[in-house]
């Protein structure tokens, strides 16, 4: 059946039966960032944007070690700051946000990391992505991250109505697709979506003649 023609029920359930699939060719998946704590997330989390998450464990080490809580980072100096995560690109933007929500997170919320989308993103650099991440990850409280290989993956497989546009909106798909499946499900869906666009559902190439999900994906076949 055309995709464009597809009741909505049976995208839902055809959504199911490939994440099924999805879930036995990943049936552990993690966190890529390295963390011990909400706050060592929320920073690596941060970090991550518009580069590679081993990018960002390779300088996490040093950055937790000489500042491993909100309020030692609060005090950091900038030129330090920016030094040790320059490797990560946008580095003057990053360490602004990295200080002010340290800041944030000392004055106005005793040093912890919040619980609450809405609290998460009132942080400086923090938004629904970094937010859903810390969520999921460090609190256990359902969340979905939506980045490009989400999107991507998403957008070939046909789960959304959008798939078609070529600007997406990452709370729009967050939305549409966290409808289709129950909270307890967000987060590992996020890192199979995730793992399955690393691993071979790829921008360029993907590899689609040793994928499972080819039988029923509607972009199979058909991207260079």
């Amino acid at each position: 059946m055309a995709a464009s023609k597809e009741s909505k029920a049976r995208r839902v359930a055809r959504m199911h039966e490939e994440y099924a699939i999805l879930c036995e060719m990943y049936p552990d998946v993690y966190c890529a960032l390295h963390f011990h704590n909400p706050f060592e997330l929320l920073v690596a989390t941060v970090l991550s944007a518009q580069t590679t998450d081993k990018r960002v464990n390779s300088v996490t080490p040093e950055l937790f070690a000489i500042y491993p809580d909100p309020g030692s980072m609060a005090r950091a100096d900038p030129s330090r700051l920016e030094g040790i995560i320059h490797p990560v690109g946008f580095y003057h933007a990053k360490a602004a946000h990295l200080l002010g929500l340290s800041q944030m997170l000392t004055e106005d919320f005793d040093g912890r990391v919040p619980q609450t989308m809405d609290e998460l993103t009132s942080l400086p650099g923090v938004g629904r992505k970094t937010a859903n991440v810390v969520l999921g990850n460090a609190f256990g409280i359902p969340g979905f991250p939506v980045d490009t290989h989400v999107i991507r993956v998403t957008g070939r497989l046909r789960w959304r109505t959008d798939w078609r546009t070529t600007h997406p909106d990452p709370v729009r798909i967050e939305h549409e697709i966290c409808d289709c499946f129950p909270p307890e499900d967000w987060t590992d869906l996020s890192h199979r979506l995730i793992f399955h666009g690393r691993q071979t559902c790829h921008a360029r190439r993907p590899d689609c003649g040793s994928c499972p999900l080819a039988a029923s994906c509607p972009s199979a076949g058909t991207l260079g």
